[in-house]
């Protein structure tokens, strides 16, 4: 066993991928969108329910997105990057704990604390990726990055299959309803989000880079070291084009994890059935997710990539001919396989490319990039749509984001190893 396995900053750090996996999972995946038609928006045209979610992931993903490299800069002159990861941690379960008090029909504060919940999920990602420099070793960065990924899917996914017995089986849980196994799925996820925090705040410790100062010495200090980046920005071409090529091709890997489902249910497919086969996606990214860590080490992390986005150009194409349940999940079992592949191997290659002492400000940049790269592959597939009134040609529109952002990542010069 290699021996970051047996570190427990890594192990704790790993954990926070576990917790936090269980909000990605339970809330934006899976049963918030359902519920948030069924039960908060009743009474208007799905139209307007849709129009009042995409407001909502809008509105998060911006704040964070313009946020993140501030809090970065911030959090590195301060030494305060486990605070600001407790901070925004602590915003997330408080709104998804809040989740549970929302009465039927109360739309808008339903999707103000999805707001609040997504911010802190996104907030904290910021800060935690970061951390990965502080808890592994540049050698071990591919694999220690899939390690967490892959507890991720296992956490997201235990909870998720736990959320979904008490949905589909109440009784069994001592609740009434359907309805109530939502809401109660909701503080399960605060708890279980809280909780495996804890080992991160007390076994993680931050490198030492600099002395520590005050909130707002480091705050001044951030934002001027924030502005002298962006000026500079030429001295980092590499990170730049690399940023550029994610911002692409992550744009394409969020579109499909957030409208799998939705594309399943246009073709008229069970919802059951597809909430199942988000739970197989969650458990062969475990796995997956880990082979492509080992995958990294010995290929290089851009080489890595660019297999998974190989895979991405051809699950789009499949997604265009499917018309059943059996190969929906067909679908689901592939996108298992890449999915955490390149979401790990993109930050472990991120981290061999930050300069020295500007970790979570870079990590700033770099998931600002993927914030905002929820909007080309939403626009596209609406223009398509729009044009074509055919919903399996939309979807193909997805493989130019996986082209576009392939050939990009193609041109990043790094060193033979880390190729």
């Amino acid at each position: 066993m290699r021996e970051f396995l047996k570190s427990r900053p890594v192990f704790a750090w790993a954990l926070y991928d576990w917790a936090n996996s269980a909000f990605a999972t339970t809330v934006m995946a899976g049963f918030f969108p359902v519920f948030f038609q069924k039960f908060w928006s009743t009474g208007v045209a799905s139209t307007v329910t849709t129009s009042r979610l995409g407001y909502a992931n809008a509105a998060a993903g911006f704040a964070i997105a313009l946020l993140a490299p501030v809090l970065g800069a911030i959090g590195d002159r301060g030494g305060r990057r486990k605070q600001f990861l407790m901070a925004w941690t602590l915003l997330g379960v408080a709104a998804t704990f809040s989740l549970y008090f929302v009465a039927q029909g109360q739309w808008f504060p339903a999707a103000l604390l999805f707001v609040f919940g997504t911010m802190g999920f996104n907030g904290g990602v910021v800060f935690n990726d970061s951390l990965l420099l502080d808890v592994a070793k540049p050698a071990d960065f591919d694999r220690v990055s899939a390690f967490g990924y892959a507890l991720g899917y296992l956490g997201g996914g235990l909870l998720f299959l736990i959320n979904v017995l008490m949905v589909s089986k109440p009784a069994w849980f001592g609740l009434a309803d359907a309805s109530q196994a939502v809401r109660v799925s909701f503080v399960t996820v605060a708890v279980w989000w809280l909780v495996f925090t804890i080992p991160l705040m007390r076994i993680v410790k931050e490198g030492q880079r600099g002395p520590h100062l005050g909130f707002a010495d480091a705050t001044r200090v951030g934002f001027r070291e924030l502005a002298a980046t962006i000026s500079h920005l030429r001295q980092y071409r590499t990170i730049v084009l690399f940023l550029l090529a994610y911002w692409f091709y992550i744009d394409g890997v969020n579109t499909i994890i957030k409208m799998a489902v939705n594309y399943g249910v246009s073709l008229g497919l069970d919802t059951n059935s597809l909430l199942a086969a988000l739970l197989v996606t969650q458990f062969v990214g475990f796995p997956a997710a880990l082979f492509f860590g080992y995958l990294g080490d010995r290929i290089g992390p851009k080489r890595g990539i660019l297999i998974g986005l190989a895979v991405y150009v051809g699950i789009t194409v499949y997604a265009h001919f499917l018309d059943s349940e059996r190969e929906f999940f067909a679908l689901a079992v592939t996108v298992g396989l890449v999915q955490g592949g390149v979401q790990s191997l993109s930050r472990s290659l991120f981290g061999r490319l930050v300069p020295e002492g500007k970790n979570a400000e870079f990590f700033g940049f770099y998931n600002m990039m993927g914030k905002f790269a929820t909007v080309l592959g939403p626009l596209l597939i609406a223009i398509v749509a729009g044009i074509t009134h055919d919903e399996r040609a939309s979807i193909l529109s997805l493989v130019l984001l996986f082209v576009v952002g392939g050939a990009l990542l193609w041109r990043v010069p790094l060193t033979r190893r880390d190729s």
